[in-house]
Formats: structure tokens, C-alpha cells, sequence
């Protein structure tokens, strides 16, 4: 399914900076590109969480930040959590 959007789900101090859970939008082509535009949408606050964050993409930990993104993937952003 080309084109299908992407679903970005938020957490912790990521669903802060977004001011939103959840949301959809237009496929990217990998994580960096999608930073670019959650970036662009959400702001400076968000940028910098997105910097240290870990991706889930379909439930499975992505590190390379270049790999293409599946069209219709849901991509969890997990900041950094504290505490033990």
C-alpha cells in the first residue's frame, strides 16, 4: 500500500513536546525524514527529544535512522526514561 500514511505514536516526555498521543501523517522515507517533518510540525521542543529518542517501527527497534519506513508503519517514540 503505497502512500499510506504513517502513525506516530507518543510517549512519556515525547507525547509532551507534541502536545498529542497519536497522529498520522504522509509516509517518509526513513526516521531522519520523518524527524525533519515532526520537527517542522511541532517545534524545537520536540527536536530535541527526537534527538535521544528510540524508534519502534511496527514494534520492532529500529537504529538505522536511514532504512527506508514501510508505508502504513506505526512508529512509537520512546524517549529516555528515568528512574529504576
Amino acid at each position: 500500500m503505497e502512500g499510506s500514511p504513517l502513525t506516530i505514536r507518543y510517549f512519556a516526555g515525547a507525547r509532551a513536546a507534541a502536545g498529542r498521543a497519536e497522529e498520522a501523517i504522509p509516509a517518509g522515507p526513513s526516521l531522519d525524514d520523518l524527524a525533519a517533518e515532526l520537527t517542522q510540525r511541532h517545534g524545537d521542543r520536540l527536536a530535541g527529544v527526537l534527538r535521544v529518542a528510540s524508534f519502534l517501527v511496527n514494534g520492532v527497534t529500529c537504529h538505522d535512522r536511514q532504512a527506508p519506513l514501510p508505508a502504513g508503519a506505526t512508529i512509537d517514540v520512546l524517549p529516555p526514561f528515568a528512574g529504576g
